[in-house]
Order: C-alpha cells, then structure tokens, then sequence
C-alpha cells in the first residue's frame, strides 16, 4: 500500500483528499499544514509520495519540495496547487518534483500522478510541460490549462465540447480563449491554431 502525506494549509482540503485517497486504496500516513510540520512528518514516517500545495503559511512550496528531494530520491513528490502558470510548472520541476496537478484537475488525474510519482519519483510528469517550455522560451507566457484548451482548437471542438473533455465549466473555458487569444495577438481561433502552428506550439 502507497503511504502519503498531505500537506495543504487548508483543513476542508486536507480532509477532503484524505477521504478519496483513502478511498482509492491509499494510506494516509500522517498529514501538515505548514513547511515545519511537514518536515517533521516525512522525517518521523518516511512516505512514499507527499502531495503537497504551493502556498504554504510560513514560506513556500518550492523550498519544501528541495528539501524533500534532498532527503530522499526515492520519494514520490506530487504538487496539487492553483498555480496555473508555466512559472509555477517550470519551478516545481527544478525543484526536484515528480508530478504537477491543479487542483482543478479530476481525481483520475491525481491518481495517476501519485502513481506516476513511485514508479519514476526523479523524472517529471505535467500536462502541457512540452509546449509550455517551448511558449516561456518564445514569451508567450500560456498556462498549463490553456495548452490544453489550445490543442483542442484544431479539431474543431466547439467550447461545450472542450470544457467537457477538460472537465471545466463552458465560462471557464471562454476566460481561457480569450486569455489565449490576447497572448498570441489573435482574434479568433483560426488564428490561434494558425500563429500556434507557426511557433511550434502545436503537437500534430
């Protein structure tokens, strides 16, 4: 059985995740809700996987997340946060993290990072990771979320369409649209997929 800690200074959160992980077949060996509690608990029961948020009381994520790798390579590092930036994707990978979720991900998706994260705790898995390294690298500056709204748009997907295969509300899927459309420069989807197509931000 795959051993985790929780680490997420919200109470309602932690509980929360408790109840489906465990659910899943999980256990849960102890849980935090700051950086300090944290590292007294993965040195007191030696997890399999922490998952562990961003914005934590007293100091940030990325510092908690080297000093875990440092500890152990061993150690399944899975990030849940709403840090949906390629900033926050780019730091959790060179911090030594396994696997990055949103929070607004489906629980299929966090299973499967958890189980990503034992079987290759020292490589790094996340949607979108290809293309948003390429996109910070031209300026772009798209999220995680919106290449995955972004590879959608070649297939002609209508927004009710996109936002069901994502699982995100249709609203949600329009503040994506145009959040992309004002950072490639466009004004329609033709001309995303176009300018996308010419820089190489799209996976034929």
């Amino acid at each position: 059985m795959i051993r985790i800690v929780i680490i997420d200074d919200h109470a309602v959160v932690r509980e929360g995740l408790k109840a489906a992980l465990i659910k899943h077949g999980y256990e849960i060996v102890a849980e935090a809700a700051t950086i300090t509690e944290a590292r007294a608990q993965i040195a007191h029961v030696n997890p399999d996987v922490i998952v562990v948020d961003l914005n934590m009381p007293d100091g940030s994520g990325f510092d908690l997340i080297s000093w875990a790798r440092g500890v152990s390579r061993s150690l399944g590092i899975v990030v849940l946060t709403l840090g949906d930036t390629d900033a926050h994707l780019i730091a959790a990978m060179n911090a030594g993290a396994s696997s990055f979720i949103l929070k607004s991900a489906p629980m299929s998706e966090l299973i499967a990072a958890i189980d990503y994260s034992t079987h290759s705790p020292m490589s790094f898995s996340a949607q979108g990771l290809s293309v948003a390294i390429k996109a910070s690298r031209r300026g772009f500056e798209l999220t995680a979320r919106e290449f995955d709204v972004l590879a959608l748009l070649p297939s002609g997907a209508s927004t009710k369409a996109i936002a069901c295969a994502l699982f995100l509300s249709q609203a949600t899927i329009k503040t994506h649209l145009a959040s992309i459309f004002r950072k490639l420069e466009v004004s329609n989807r033709t001309a995303a997929v176009t300018k996308a197509r010419k820089h190489d931000l799209l996976v034929d």
